[in-house]
């Protein structure tokens, strides 16, 4: 058991071919369906084992189509010139023209893509019998009824551009099942939903544009990948979101009215919707950066990130088409947007979606990846915070020290001051005291004056005598 088990996959792995930078020089002339991956890249990892499963089935069935992978930064020169830009890519390569694969990664997606883009842009339906066993095996054709014209070399450019969609027919006018009635031929017709609808230039405009609105059914279960190929039409996507894992009542109810407007208003609609419903709201969250009741109704504006949601629960499809049409002319009052406080408001919401993205997945990667990171920072403005701090406390008890300085210089200054005074002051009780002094010793003279004076006096009056 264990032995076939690794035969099958031993074969398995054998066809799908590593393809290096010589590939480009010898692919010329066949067909080959390549993956560019990088080997650090997680979602290149998961479609590993399908991208083998895809090989495996491819070369089972007789197919022409080569399946190979290409590490992309091993050899990024030829990644390069094939136009990779993210990891995975998958792109078919025919003859001088690389054609990108951007639906969902599963391996019945993958290989109808590569056989439709690897057979004829346009196939011929020679018989009524392969004209209808063509509209019972594909939801979605496109055929051009009648003879060579110059809008058959128009639809030929356009299945050039769009053959990575859908499939591109072509009819004589015998071939047409009956129930198929033509107004003017030669014509272009688009049969899905049950029916048919015709391609009028003067009404729809452009060809491409036509068909590039009219590739999706009336209603369709939307995903991630869907969601983004509509962004391509330009239609607004009116989405019931619902959970499909635990059925209610009112989500059956709200799809139903989904179908129902799709359905009974294609004609007033379906120019500028795109109808539908989705699993879930986690994509619909990350899209709007807020949180979408479940189940409810909302309308995507995917060329400027637009978004309306009804004031009040619809309860009935005139209620549903009464949003809608509010929506189309403008009255809806629409949120969200790609304004500049948007897109700063998305920049921390995708920060914040992906660090709790990886702490959901991996805590212990998470707590290495922005921890330490967040712990050296930490580290980083403590030791900041602190060497401010420390020249803080010098530059205080540096001005502390001088204004104790300049305290003891007035000090130093009002000492001299004072002893200048008192030593002023002894001088001047030194000159009065020496005033004093000598004021008695003239006093003394006088007196010695005046008793000689006296004497002589007196001795004179003895003379006279």
């Amino acid at each position: 058991m264990l032995t076939a088990l690794l035969l099958s996959l031993s074969t398995a792995f054998a066809h799908v071919e590593d393809l290096d930078d010589t590939f480009k020089d010898n692919r010329a002339d066949d067909i080959w369906l390549v993956k560019f991956y990088a080997p650090w890249c997680g979602y290149c990892r998961k479609l590993e084992p399908v991208w083998h499963e895809i090989g495996a089935e491819l070369k089972s069935s007789g197919s022409s189509i080569n399946v190979g992978k290409m590490d992309a930064t091993a050899y990024s020169s030829v990644a390069s010139e094939f136009g990779v830009r993210g990891y995975p890519t998958i792109k078919l390569l025919k003859g001088d023209l690389a054609y990108n694969y951007k639906g969902p990664r599963t391996k019945d997606d993958i290989i109808e893509f590569a056989n439709r883009v690897a057979g004829p842009v346009v196939r011929s339906l020679p018989s009524r019998q392969m004209f209808e066993h063509i509209l019972d095996r594909h939801g979605v054709v496109f055929v051009y009824i009648g003879g060579e014209s110059t809008l058959k070399e128009k639809y030929i450019e356009v299945a050039s551009e769009l053959i990575v969609y859908t499939y591109f027919f072509s009819a004589l006018e015998d071939a047409v099942p009956p129930t198929v009635t033509l107004q003017e031929l030669p014509s272009v017709s688009v049969f899905k939903d049950g029916t048919y609808f015709l391609y009028d230039a003067y009404q729809h405009g452009e060809l491409s544009s036509w068909v590039n609105k009219e590739r999706f059914r009336g209603y369709l279960d939307i995903d991630a990948f869907t969601l983004y190929e509509l962004a391509e039409t330009g239609k607004l996507v009116a989405i019931a979101v619902v959970d499909e894992k635990v059925p209610t009542e009112e989500g059956a109810r709200i799809k139903m009215l989904m179908q129902r407007v799709a359905t009974e208003y294609r004609d007033q609609f379906s120019r500028d919707f795109q109808f539908g419903h989705m699993d879930g709201n986690d994509y619909i969250n990350g899209l709007i950066m807020s949180e979408v009741p479940v189940p409810s109704i909302i309308v995507l504006n995917t060329s400027n990130d637009q978004y309306f949601l009804p004031l009040e629960q619809v309860e009935s499809h005139e209620q549903m088409v009464e949003f809608i049409n509010s929506v189309l002319d403008g009255t809806a009052q629409a949120q969200g947007g790609d304004s500049i406080f948007q897109r700063v408001k998305r920049v921390f919401y995708d920060a914040r979606s992906t660090v709790m993205s990886v702490f959901r997945s991996s805590p212990l990667l998470g707590c290495f990846l922005f921890g330490l990171p967040l712990g050296i920072i930490s580290l980083m403005c403590y030791g900041i915070c602190t060497a401010e701090a420390d020249d803080d406390s010098e530059d205080l008890d540096l001005l502390r020290r001088e204004e104790e300085e300049e305290e003891e210089e007035e000090q130093r200054q009002r000492a001299e001051q004072q002893e200048e005074e008192e030593q002023r002051l002894r001088v001047e009780e030194e000159e009065q005291r020496q005033r004093v002094e000598g004021g008695e010793d003239d006093k003394e003279e006088e007196d010695e004056e005046e008793e000689e004076e006296e004497e002589e006096k007196s001795a004179m009056d003895k003379k006279v005598d």
